[in-house]
């Protein structure tokens, strides 16, 4: 496929099929420009167009890929509803990005306000008057669920519980909920006090990436704090039911009010796979943990992760016109991976497009290509395929005998 200054400009197309079974690969051209054409820009998609179906009694949910953001499930994710407990988490990601800013320290000490100290429903019981350590607040609010615990730190933080819920909503924009607000620190019931099952996926997602090194909280299955009037120590078991099965699960956080139902957003490794799972509105604590259960083994089992490229991996090599070399390399710009059912991945195919031969100067990092990843029943997936390296245009010498070599032998050619 040659280009010539004035000339028709053609396409060359590189089509990688790839054997998963093998994992053998061969390449071919063809003219096939038509599929860059229906593909989809980025790795942004959300929804798969396959889905398989999946009947659940909850209410609202999503399960998401961590690794592709592939939406395998989901059942009036846009839906607002009150996310009770769940809404914690946002409260959590606040408290560690006030760490991670220098704000405050997990040996610091907030004072506990009567209005702390009053809160129903879940509490860690700190103590009227008293002052708490940030990292037992922490604890009291992930593994206890304290209401008590949230009031503390977004006083401590804030100055009230009113403004850390504005500042809550501030930060929700940024990170990307578009269908949640927020009107208090533990998720009390409140008509304007509301989230989605996917907004819930997003703040989980982002959690992890933000501040895995508190991540680890969520994982931890009991919590001691105070004592009760007999001077017993108080310790209380983390409420997510999926920590206590061996399947992988490592957080994040349960939910309950009677509007709300149960709910659970948890997270869960496999062989290297990550998964979110957002499930709300069952109807019972043994409907949450049986449910939850089940939706979570059913995406292992369908669905798998797969690395194609690694950043820098090369896919093709294409010619070069008026270069001072007579072919590229064209490389991944950053990890590929692909999220599909299992079903199909045999079916799997992998096309790199780009026109050829490309025109000197080339920049390394430079766009020159798109990787297009096609299975059936799956929206494609594409990447931008770049320049390894630089190349450097041919001097007026070398162009008219690079000119001259095309005009007697075709074909690019350097000197």
């Amino acid at each position: 496929m040659i280009r010539i200054p004035y000339a028709a400009r053609r396409s060359a197309l590189a089509l990688v099929a790839l054997s998963v079974l093998s994992g053998s690969a061969f390449w071919a051209h063809g003219a096939e420009a038509q599929q860059r054409q229906r593909a989809q820009a980025g790795l942004s998609a959300r929804t798969e167009s396959g889905a398989l179906t999946l009947q659940t009694e909850a209410r609202y949910g999503i399960v998401v890929d961590f690794q592709t953001g592939k939406v395998l499930f989901e059942k009036d994710a846009d839906a607002r509803m009150p996310p009770a407990s769940m809404s914690k988490v946002m409260t959590a990601y606040m408290v560690f990005k006030a760490l991670r800013d220098g704000r405050i320290s997990l040996e610091d000490k907030l004072p506990v306000s009567e209005r702390a100290w009053r809160i129903q429903g879940s509490k860690m019981f700190v103590p009227l008057g008293g002052h708490v350590k940030v990292e037992d607040l922490i604890r009291g609010m992930i593994v206890q669920s304290g209401n008590d615990a949230c009031i503390v730190l977004a006083e401590g933080l804030a100055g009230s519980e009113e403004a850390f819920a504005e500042q809550m909503n501030q930060v929700a924009r940024q990170i990307g909920l578009t269908g949640s607000n927020f009107r208090n620190a533990s998720g009390w019931p409140n008509p304007d006090h509301y989230m989605t099952a996917r907004d819930l996926a997003i703040l989980a997602d982002r959690l992890i990436r933000d501040f895995p090194e508190y991540y680890k909280y969520y994982a931890e299955k009991e919590f001691t704090f105070g004592t009760d009037a007999k001077g017993t120590p108080i310790r209380q078991g983390n409420r997510n039911p999926l920590l206590y099965k061996n399947i992988g699960a490592d957080g994040i956080k349960t939910g309950h009010t009677e509007a709300a139902g149960y709910g659970l957003m948890a997270s869960a490794v496999r062989n290297g796979q990550r998964i979110i799972m957002v499930l709300s509105g069952m109807s019972s604590m043994r409907s949450r943990a049986e449910e939850s259960e089940r939706v979570l083994n059913w995406a292992y089992r369908e669905f798998g992760t797969y690395a194609l490229f690694k950043a820098g991996q090369p896919v093709e090599s294409v010619d070069v016109w008026l270069g001072d070399q007579p072919t590229l390399q064209i490389v991944a710009p950053k990890d590929l991976f692909v999220t599909l059912p299992r079903r199909i991945r045999p079916q799997m195919k992998v096309t790199a497009v780009y026109d050829g031969p490309v025109p000197a100067p080339i920049r390394k990092g430079d766009e020159v290509g798109r990787l297009i990843v096609t299975a059936p029943n799956m929206e494609p997936v594409e990447m931008p395929l770049v320049a390894a390296a630089d190349v450097n245009r041919l001097g007026f010498t070398g162009r008219i005998g690079a000119a001259f070599n095309y005009l007697v032998w075709g074909g690019p050619t350097t000197q």
